[in-house]
Formats: structure tokens, C-alpha cells, sequence
């Protein structure tokens, strides 16, 4: 693997590792960031890992930068060691609160429970975080569960709605506009600003959706109100 380094800006630079998406990046994701950190040490201002790229800030002259890229990368292999932590979302599949499930069904030719089981079967990696505060893009889901967003994005959707868009999923974590399918709703807290890190999720981390019912929901402290009760 030969990285490459591009330039983003006066005191940033992106170093690209792959060309498409995919769940196998992510432990060599991982691995650069680990090393980045450690190469640039107080000189690094952000490090933004994603999808196929880490976008570096530092406090370093360009060439520096780029010569502690490129020896920080050097021999570059995943770490079986280093990895991100597994997270279990519950979630509440239910058309008051996940208004596309019925759609996704009808068009992958599944039943609503055979959608659920399919969201619910794997561990999706967290690509990225971004759109807003603790968003976390997952994926991949199941080819059959794929599906675009929708045309015109909902002004308001709640916190904690799960969604479904193209091949990735992500939760909301607050208020927000957005225009994901949506399937269900998670009373976990995503973001906060009282937790060390604020975002739940972390790039490199996996997440294992959990079908749980109405009455658990509600004990668990979710918001069952609809959409619509939003406005």
C-alpha cells in the first residue's frame, strides 16, 4: 500500500489510503491514525479518520508534514490488537416511528420482521461521524436492505431514528433535518456532552442493533411520540 497525501488546506493534508468504500479499510484506517498520532504527537491540531482517508491538521510546516506522513506509514499493517469497541443498540422497528419499514419491504419483496432480521444479523463498522454531533455512518447493510434517500429530506426527524440510506445506517442523535429511511428509533443517548468524547461513537467501532419491543423501549427511556408530533 502506497498512501497518498493531498493537499486540503494551509495547515492540512489528506492522506488517502483507499479508492471505495469498504469494511476491510477500517483496521488500516485504524492502524494510520494509531501511528499519525503518535508520529505528530503536540504538533497535531485534528485527526479525522473516514471512510478511505484521515484528514491531518498540524501545526507543522507542509514538507515536515509530509515527510512524518510518510515515515509514520511506513510498512503500514493492520492491528489485530487495535480495535474499536462493540456497541449493542437497542431499537424500537415500528411504522409510528419508522415510517420507510414498510417500504423497504415492499420493495426488497421481504416481510417487515424479515427486514428487522436483516438490519439486526451483522455488525456494522462506524466509517465515519459527521452531518452532525455523534452521527455515525455504518455500514454495510444487506444488499436486499439497500435503498436511496429519500427526494426531499424530512425538516424534523427525532432523536434516536434509525435510518437506512444507499448501503450505510447511522441513529440520529438529536433534532435535525434528514433524509434517511427511516425504520425504527433507539432510545440511546448518542451524544452528550457530559461523556468523555461527547460522541457515543467512535470511528472503528461496531455496532450490533437489537430488536427489542415497545414496552422495553419505554423502559429504557425512548420517546415514542410520531414524526408528526414534532412539528
Amino acid at each position: 500500500m502506497k498512501p497518498r497525501i493531498e493537499v486540503v488546506a494551509i495547515d492540512s493534508l489528506m492522506v488517502r489510503l483507499f479508492d471505495t468504500i469498504d469494511e476491510a479499510n477500517m483496521p488500516w484506517i485504524l492502524a494510520a491514525n494509531q501511528r499519525l498520532r503518535a508520529a505528530f504527537g503536540e504538533h497535531l491540531v485534528d485527526l479525522v479518520p473516514s471512510y478511505t482517508t484521515l484528514m491531518l491538521q498540524s501545526n507543522l510546516a507542509p514538507g515536515e508534514a509530509r515527510a512524518r506522513i510518510g515515515q509514520a506509514l511506513e510498512g503500514l499493517q493492520p492491528d489485530a490488537g487495535h480495535s474499536g469497541r462493540r456497541h449493542e443498540i437497542p431499537v424500537w422497528y415500528h411504522a409510528s416511528v419508522g415510517p420507510e419499514l414498510a417500504l423497504l419491504a415492499a420493495r426488497s419483496g421481504l416481510s417487515e420482521d424479515e427486514v428487522i432480521g436483516l438490519h439486526c444479523a451483522r455488525d456494522y463498522p462506524v466509517f465515519a461521524l459527521g452531518f452532525a454531533p455523534g452521527f455515525g455512518f455504518m455500514g454495510l447493510v444487506d444488499e436486499r436492505l439497500a435503498t436511496p434517500r429519500l427526494s426531499t429530506p424530512r425538516k424534523r426527524v427525532a432523536a434516536g431514528s434509525v435510518g437506512i440510506a444507499e448501503r450505510q445506517t447511522a441513529a440520529y442523535p438529536a433534532v435535525s433535518p434528514g433524509g434517511w429511511n427511516l425504520i425504527g428509533r433507539t432510545p440511546v443517548r448518542l451524544f452528550d456532552r457530559e461523556r468523555d468524547g461527547y460522541s457515543l461513537l467512535q470511528p472503528g467501532d461496531r455496532v450490533r442493533f437489537v430488536a427489542v419491543s415497545h414496552t422495553e423501549f419505554m423502559a429504557l427511556g425512548g420517546d415514542d411520540r410520531p414524526l408528526e408530533a414534532l412539528a
